[in-house]
């Protein structure tokens, strides 16, 4: 499975979506921001764009002509762990749900204004970035490792594919293994945005953590829900 390669320069975003006006308007303000935009307005196309590489987050509408959407992201997820934002229709949970499932790393609902989707974008990047000044050690929690600085983690010596959401929430609990994490805080510092009423993003994302970290020892999921208090990483010795 492919990763995406950092740019030492402006970042490189590619949007899927026939919306033209909009692209055009996202372009000019990208250009504004000092990002690259490429656009491409069918499904077949942005698949192939994406796979190509050299993008640092893709920009997906999941209403389109055609390939929709929720198939372009299976088609990404299949081979490549870039950082995808979904643009969904407003209060469409559905949509929204299943593109978080199938491996999305956040979502931004239609309507949206540049200026939004800019925020969005710099959020998602900020927290899949390499750190630059951290040391490069790994950080282990029984089988588990995580490598920080590299965005890599292992489960029993296996490789585990983790979106960029996925990994920033996991070396939270995993800094913090034994302990409680609120609610609050996996957003604020893992998803970059404050938890909103009938949000269910961490929700998917946590049961996509687990499913791929499987069990304890003892049989119980790694990551246990504390109610009222959050959420913790069983710490293993």
């Amino acid at each position: 499975m492919t990763r995406h390669a950092p740019h030492p320069t402006e970042p490189c975003i590619l949007m899927v979506d026939d919306d033209r006006e909009l692209c055009r308007l996202l372009q000019e303000y990208c250009a504004m921001e000092g990002m690259a935009l490429r656009c491409v307005h069918n499904g077949e196309a942005g698949v192939l764009m994406a796979l190509g590489g050299g993008f640092d987050l893709v920009i997906l509408d999941v209403m389109m002509p055609g390939m929709s959407g929720t198939e372009v992201l299976r088609r990404i997820r299949a081979r490549s762990m870039v950082p995808v934002l979904m643009l969904t229709a407003m209060g469409d949970d559905d949509d929204r749900i299943l593109g978080l499932e199938l491996g999305a790393d956040d979502y931004v609902p239609k309507p949206c204004t540049p200026r939004e989707l800019v925020a969005r974008i710099r959020a998602i990047l900020r927290r899949t970035a390499p750190p630059g000044d951290e040391p490069r050690d790994v950080l282990a929690c029984g089988d588990l490792r995580l490598w920080p600085a590299k965005r890599l983690a292992e489960m029993n010596g296996t490789s585990l594919a983790l979106t960029g959401a996925e990994f920033s929430i996991l070396e939270i609990l995993a800094r913090r293994a034994g302990q409680p994490v609120s609610r609050e805080a996996l957003y604020a510092e893992g998803l970059g945005r404050p938890v909103t009423r009938y949000d269910r993003s961490l929700d998917v994302h946590l049961s996509s953590i687990r499913h791929k970290l499987g069990p304890g020892p003892d049989g119980r999921p790694r990551i246990q829900t504390l109610r009222g208090r959050g959420y913790q990483l069983l710490k293993e010795e």
